[in-house]
């Protein structure tokens, strides 16, 4: 819970002086925080030539294919890899696979993938390992929104003929398997509403469920948990704190164990504050003897159009130095140069 608690102490704050939006026009537009923008005067044609002569060339030119990876949006990347094969008759993804190797082929592969198709991809290796792993199936279906986990759902049975659903069932077990077929249901509440009454009630409703009991009733806390929006358990959280003398999240650690608290964790961190969540993944993946490669690689590749701007912040926020300081000192090479590029300006 140490970790937790670093978390945890690093990010509270008042959540709705936030603001997200910016006026375009008279009409609000949410802000970007996406360190990967739309190439401007984009050329799919040009683009796929210049990948032909890169892959083509004596040596392989590295830098040429990060250029374009990393400068070009996914939008942009699909219609570079349309072109590419119409023009070759090769699709870009088998040519780069020859031409690169290691992390740097993972992190290519990867950003020619639509977001779905990533998504389904680190699902589907998450649960085909010999062990599933948890952290990544919690990580996906917790910071993904309803409309993202229905195309997630739709590509994974496009790709691998068969039901999300039933994978999580065959994989995994107990109240585990429950929290993730509830947010698999995508019926979160995504509004930035608070309805300050409900947060009273599911606070009462919360801590008679976990402290009030012998026996914690794990499925109440799945159903608040899974569906209410972040603004919304943040002010629940609040209350909680003014009607027990044990944070909502130390009631959790005492408990829970295993996979079933780890997950339920996560999405408080998440409500908190989801910036800081990955943050800490990102950390955690390089701290220590060793880097954890996929962790960057599914959590820069994923979150570059989405968030990965506030990531870099709440990094330096939370651990006194910057994200690319840190890839600097435990990655190399082309990688490091991709990594770097994904992450945008120092």
């Amino acid at each position: 819970m140490s970790v937790f608690k670093k978390f945890f102490n690093s990010i509270i704050k008042d959540r709705d002086n936030e603001d997200d939006t910016i006026k375009v026009k008279g009409k609000p537009k949410p802000k970007y925080y996406g360190t990967v923008t739309p190439y401007p005067n984009f050329n799919a044609s040009s683009d796929a030539s210049v990948l032909q002569s890169a892959i083509a060339s004596k040596g392989v030119d590295e830098d040429v294919i990060i250029a374009v990876m990393v400068q070009r949006n996914n939008e942009q990347r699909q219609k570079i890899k349309v072109v590419y094969e119409a023009s070759t008759g090769k699709k870009l993804e088998k040519a780069l696979k020859s031409a690169l190797h290691s992390d740097l082929e993972d992190i290519s592969l990867a950003l020619l993938m639509t977001p779905a198709q990533f998504d389904a991809y680190l699902i589907r290796k998450a649960t085909k390992r010999l062990g599933t792993d948890e952290d990544v199936l919690v990580e996906v279906l917790a910071t993904r929104s309803n409309a993202e986990i229905r195309e997630l759902k739709r590509i994974f049975k496009e790709e691998y003929k068969t039901d999300l659903e039933d994978v999580i069932r065959s994989e995994t077990n107990g109240d585990f398997t429950s929290a993730l077929l509830a947010m698999l249901k995508a019926n979160k509440d995504e509004s930035n509403e608070v309805n300050m009454d409900l947060a009273r009630k599911d606070a009462e409703t919360l801590f008679e469920a976990g402290e009030n009991t012998s026996r914690i009733n794990v499925s109440t806390f799945i159903d608040i948990l899974t569906t209410r929006n972040g603004k919304q358990l943040s002010k629940t959280f609040q209350h909680y704190a003014s009607i027990s003398d044990v944070k909502l999240p130390k009631v959790l650690d005492m408990k829970l164990s295993g996979d079933i608290e780890d997950c339920l964790l996560d999405i408080v961190k998440c409500a908190w504050n989801t910036p800081a969540f990955f943050a800490e993944k990102l950390h955690r993946a390089m701290e220590g003897h060793g880097t954890c490669d996929s962790t960057l690689i599914r959590v820069l590749v994923s979150r570059s159009e989405v968030d990965l701007k506030k990531i870099v912040e709440e990094y330096r926020a939370m651990y006194d130095r910057s994200l690319q300081e840190h890839i600097l000192e435990e990655t190399k090479g082309h990688y490091e140069k991709i990594l770097l590029g994904l992450c945008g300006p120092h």
